[in-house]
């Protein structure tokens, strides 16, 4: 079954030799068998002297001569067939290789060789097997001219840069999988820096569920999180509100049939604040979905009003059942973002432009923290952004580039439909589906992928695999992937820190990589490390940690509800403030829990 040594043809001198004065019987070893996608290769594992080379080692890639092309093959196996080692002489050895493509030269004799995923010339038996040359494996990874970036190198050779095509990874969606402790938050640190610095335009929302990417991107980053962000309730549609009335327990269908007739006539009233309950039917008539303000104190004067009525006997459970949960929600602290302002106004372009940065000031990137926030919010809040993230970029006609970056994925878009929130669900599909016609792009970073749903995971183009040591989740990824290299993904349990398998639209083929080290202070997670660090040696105060824990604003003083105001005037103007006048009982417009200011802006006039 072995080819001796001695009797092997050597290669043409013109094609492989380096240099003049190499040997021309440079013979690693023979084809023995092929298929139509592996070959098994017979040679030695030592050479004349009994000196064990190393020359075979699974991962490397070899090279087959064909005369006018070269078969290009990865090393995934090596073994003796008699399972035994002797001193005696040499030892035969059997190679496992999967083919992957063939090099061809150039027409002229300087051209740089040409690679291509396909193979025409299949192996023969007999044909000579040898290290892959440096310019062949440089053709092996070329973009083609591709708008590329370097995010690390070949552990193949770590001389050649490891690029990837920046516009069809970010196009076609990515995902960054693998087990925790291997360097996810860190590579995606990097390939945002690397996408920003190659597409200026590009606007990053990041869902982060631990609070460490704002200091890993602080150049970059503006911060949002459940005390800073401001996403008023009438922003939010039915489906989403219902999720924080319910607080992700089964809804009620007539309860929310109700919000459905009476939201409308909610915003009605703002809008038209003479018009009473009257609701316009027509091409502009509003629906419990549409984006516009209206005031809570007007939902329950709606809900009051119609249980008040004659009909609506027996609806009066659900009606009152309704009305206590809205003043739930409203004085829960965990939903301050939503029903804190004391002035209902139309702040949509202000909250857009804060989220999506539009202008972005120079700091492109939004980092919403999330952590500590209670799973029914993270699911209401996630879907308002995925929505709003599609949403502009279809109606900027692909102006706007928004790339929204999932870490720990499998959180909101978990593969059992029971533990998501739909409405969450159907936002980020509709990204993965349709997004890259808008401009709106998708990243997922997830170390279960077998838990992520299989949807989202499917329109990923390009993956970055990392050290996997589930079956499950091995199997997935096995699966996604779409050439020849499947045997590459045996590596999967075994790889280092840092280094990934990346396939794809985004990469020429199927590479093995070792990301670019980051500064220590630039990786995700580092600051806060290093202050829990500094204060080993300190108490722990629990005092603030339960403060923290109940989640509770501190008492605030009580605004002057009896201060007599001239609406006529302004805030400035010398006589603004009359004497005092006493106090009078609030009318229940002046509810301040449901984000009205004791003014006229947006009330209708007392003589109604």
């Amino acid at each position: 079954m072995f080819v001796e040594r001695e009797a092997s043809v050597g290669e043409p001198t013109s094609q492989e030799r380096r240099r003049a004065e190499q040997n021309d019987k440079r013979i690693l070893g023979n084809v023995v068998q092929c298929d139509g996608a592996r070959a098994t290769i017979s040679a030695y594992a030592d050479d004349i002297e009994g000196a064990v080379t190393g020359l075979w080692t699974v991962g490397k890639m070899i090279s087959i001569n064909l005369g006018t092309s070269r078969t290009v093959g990865l090393v995934y196996e090596i073994g003796k067939s008699d399972r035994a080692w002797s001193n005696e002489g040499q030892n035969p050895i059997e190679v496992n290789v999967e083919l992957i493509g063939e090099v061809r030269d150039g027409a002229e004799p300087g051209d740089r060789p040409i690679f291509d995923r396909g193979i025409t010339t299949y192996p023969h038996i007999g044909a000579i097997a040898h290290r892959i040359r440096s310019r062949d494996l440089q053709a092996v990874y070329d973009l083609a001219g591709r708008h590329s970036i370097t995010i690390g190198t070949l552990s193949q050779d770590e001389a050649i840069d490891a690029n990837i095509a920046i516009d069809d990874t970010l196009a076609r969606h990515f995902a960054i999988v693998g087990t925790t402790g291997v360097g996810k938050s860190t590579a995606v640190s990097l390939l945002l820096r690397k996408s920003i610095a190659a597409r200026p335009d590009l606007r990053i929302l990041i869902l982060d569920p631990h609070n460490e990417f704002a200091a890993s991107l602080p150049e970059f980053c503006v911060k949002v999180d459940s005390k800073t962000l401001d996403l008023p309730f009438w922003m939010f549609r039915l489906e989403e509100f219902a999720e924080v009335l319910f607080r992700g327990r089964e809804v009620v269908p007539e309860e929310v049939d109700v919000l459905r007739d009476l939201i409308p006539a909610a915003k009605n009233l703002y809008r038209n604040p003479n018009s009473g309950s009257y609701v316009r039917r027509g091409s502009d008539a509003l629906t419990a979905d549409t984006p516009v303000p209206y005031r809570m104190v007007d939902l329950i004067k709606q809900i009051d009003e119609r249980m008040g009525l004659l009909e609506s006997k027996n609806d009066r459970p659900t009606l009152k059942s309704l009305k206590t949960r809205i003043e739930s929600a409203a004085s829960d602290p965990r939903y301050r973002f939503m029903f804190n302002s004391r002035l209902i106004e139309d702040t949509i372009h202000e909250t857009i432009g804060n989220i999506f940065r539009v202008p972005h000031h120079g700091r492109p990137v939004t980092c919403f923290e999330m952590a500590g926030m209670p799973s029914e919010v993270v699911n209401s809040v996630c879907s308002v952004l995925a929505r709003l993230a599609f949403d502009l970029a279809l109606w900027s006609e692909g102006r706007l580039k928004l790339l929204l970056l999932c870490e720990e994925a499998h959180r909101y878009m978990p593969a059992d439909p029971r533990l998501g929130f739909a409405p969450t669900r159907h936002a980020l599909s509709r990204i993965a589906k349709e997004g890259r016609k808008y401009g709106c792009y998708l990243g997922v970073v997830t170390q279960r992928p077998g838990e992520l749903d299989p949807t989202i995971l499917s329109q990923c183009s390009t993956f970055f695999a990392m050290r996997l040591a589930n079956e499950q989740d091995q199997a997935i990824i096995r699966s996604a992937i779409a050439d020849s290299s499947a045997s590459t993904l045996a590596f999967l349990s075994s790889m280092g820190q840092r280094e990934a398998i990346a396939f794809g639209e985004g990469v020429a083929t199927t590479m093995r990589l070792k990301f670019e080290k980051l500064a220590q202070e630039l990786i995700p997670g580092t600051a806060k490390r290093d202050d829990l660090e500094s204060d080993v040696d300190g108490d722990v105060d629990l005092a603030a940690i339960v403060e923290r824990l109940r989640n509770v604003p501190k008492p605030q003083q009580q605004m002057a509800f009896a201060e007599v105001v001239d609406t006529g005037r302004q805030a400035g103007d010398p006589d603004y403030r009359k004497p005092p006048a006493p106090r009078v009982q609030p009318d229940d417009d002046f509810d301040m829990r449901y984000g009205l200011k004791p003014a006229t802006f947006g009330m209708r006039s007392q003589s109604d």
